[in-house]
C-alpha cells in the first residue's frame, strides 16, 4: 500500500476522538465482548499460594529408572539414552545442561 507523504495527518486529539467513537460503536453491538464463562469452574483450577495441601494424595505411578535411561549429573533428571551428551571427560549431563 503506497503512503502519500502530502496529505494532511491528524493531530492527537483527531486520532482520539477516532477512536472513542469507534468504541461507541463497539458498545453498540451486541456481539462484541460476550463471554460465556462459569466463575466457578475457572476458580476451581487456581491454587493459592500457601494453601494447605496436606489433605491431598497424589496418585502417580513412578517407575525405576529403565535400562535406556540415565540420570544427568547436573540437573539429577532421568532421561533417554539419546539425549546423553558425549563431552569426553566422563560426566554424565544432558544435552540441555551442555547446552
Amino acid at each position: 500500500m503506497a503512503t502519500d507523504y502530502d496529505a494532511p495527518r491528524k493531530n492527537d486529539d483527531e486520532l482520539n476522538e477516532d477512536s472513542i467513537e469507534e468504541l461507541k460503536a463497539r458498545r453498540t453491538d451486541k456481539s462484541s465482548g460476550a463471554v460465556d464463562e462459569d466463575e466457578t469452574e475457572a476458580a476451581e483450577g487456581f491454587e493459592l499460594p500457601g494453601a494447605d495441601l496436606s489433605n491431598e494424595e497424589l496418585s502417580v505411578r513412578v517407575l525405576p529408572r529403565q535400562q535406556d535411561e540415565f540420570t544427568c549429573t547436573s540437573c539429577f533428571l532421568v532421561v533417554h539414552r539419546s539425549q546423553l551428551h558425549d563431552s569426553g571427560d566422563g560426566k554424565i549431563i544432558c544435552n540441555d545442561c551442555a547446552a
